[in-house]
């Protein structure tokens, strides 16, 4: 984890049927409030960005994953973050939403749909083509 930047952020774009899984950041967050992100969040001391979505995902979702290889699909970088999103494929669990106080919601939408919704990042529908 480099210590010089503010936030490092790991996110899972879970992917399944064609649909893909988004949450929706409750109001009372600090970051990005009211819109639609990928689950994941920071990195802890000692954790890379595999680690950190491994855990993520079972705190946010209750789901198992193995640690993803390769590369993410997308990395963004600049003063105050550095963010990586990974695609998952696979899972073990039945997603529900295990972190009611940082998402008010969450919710599978078709590429299509998801493309029209108030996103965190103007980036991300250029994963969903």
């Amino acid at each position: 984890m480099d210590e010089s930047l503010v936030h490092q952020v790991s996110c899972g774009m879970l992917i399944c049927a064609g649909r893909v899984l988004l949450v929706h950041r409750s109001s009372s967050t600090a970051r990005y409030p009211n819109v639609w992100d990928f689950p994941g969040g920071h990195l802890e001391r000692g954790e890379n960005s595999r680690q950190a979505l491994v855990r993520e995902l079972r705190e946010e979702l209750g789901v198992e994953i193995t640690p993803p290889t390769g590369h993410p699909l997308l990395t963004r970088r600049d003063a105050e973050i550095f963010q990586e999103i990974w695609k998952v494929e696979a899972w073990e669990g039945a997603i529900i939403n295990a972190a009611p106080d940082e998402h008010d919601a969450i919710g599978w939408f078709r590429l299509d749909e998801a493309m029209s919704l108030d996103l965190a990042d103007d980036g991300y529908p250029a994963l969903f083509n």
